[in-house]
């Protein structure tokens, strides 16, 4: 199992490029407590194998994200890895401060897609072994999940992937700050998905933060990356 190799993102550490815009300083509007979580057997890996084989009727939640900047659209794709511990868990990491977006944000290892991708799945798979030393042959893709837009004109498709425990990370440390794995029954429990709401900019902005405690350091899970945890949460319970 990997180790970090920094600290979390420190609370005076901007979690957006937007100017005086932290998503962790804006009240929660909600909590969906009222809603069930996804079942243990339902998160087992031939069980979600299953689901993506014969999917049910099902809508995202979430689809895109207000437009706040002034670029052509771009393809890309995240990696969402699942890896098959006795508590399945899924890896994540932390954007170096330094990215021209989503700096210094959580996110799913995953980028924009090139012209020598054969599909979203290779695309995402590449990422992955770029930003954190993943290799695909540790990786069983199972499915995908509908596109989400982000604020910054990424269309995203989220790519699930089975990951075997025994994987050995080599973080790119240009790209990536740290990374970590968060239970996957915590992620796909709205009893943790906390609902954001406000004005800004003359914009309603709308989001899910889904923050988890490591120990006494807060993993800070929101925007695009909640988004489309919260997406999977939908198609796992439908």
């Amino acid at each position: 199992m990997m180790k970090p190799i920094d600290p979390s993102t420190p609370p005076d550490t901007p979690l957006s490029k937007l100017p005086d815009f932290d998503p962790r300083t804006f009240p929660v509007a909600g909590v969906d407590v009222h809603l069930p979580a996804v079942q243990a057997g339902a998160l087992a890996p031939d069980a979600m194998r299953r689901r993506f084989t014969d999917p049910p009727a099902w809508e995202p939640e979430v689809r895109a994200e207000p437009k706040f900047a002034d670029r052509q659209v771009a393809q890309a794709s995240v990696l969402v890895p699942i890896v098959l511990r006795e508590r399945p868990t899924v890896i994540l990491t932390e954007r170096t401060t330094h990215l021209s977006t989503h700096s210094g944000q959580v996110a799913f290892p995953g980028g924009r897609r090139d012209d020598t991708d054969r599909d979203a799945a290779h695309t995402a798979l590449r990422e992955a072994e770029e930003e954190i030393g993943l290799a695909p042959g540790l990786a069983e893709v199972i499915g995908m999940l509908p596109t989400y837009t982000t604020g910054t004109r990424f269309v995203v498709t989220p790519v699930i992937a089975l990951v075997r425990p025994d994987y050995r990370l080599a973080i790119n440390e240009h790209e990536v700050a740290d990374a970590f794995e968060v239970p996957l029954d915590f992620l796909m429990n709205p009893a943790h998905h906390r609902r954001h709401r406000v004005e800004w900019a003359g914009v309603s902005r709308e989001w899910f933060s889904m923050p988890y405690m490591e120990g006494s350091t807060e993993r800070f899970i929101w925007g695009a990356t909640a988004g489309m945890l919260r997406n999977l949460y939908r198609f796992l319970v439908a």
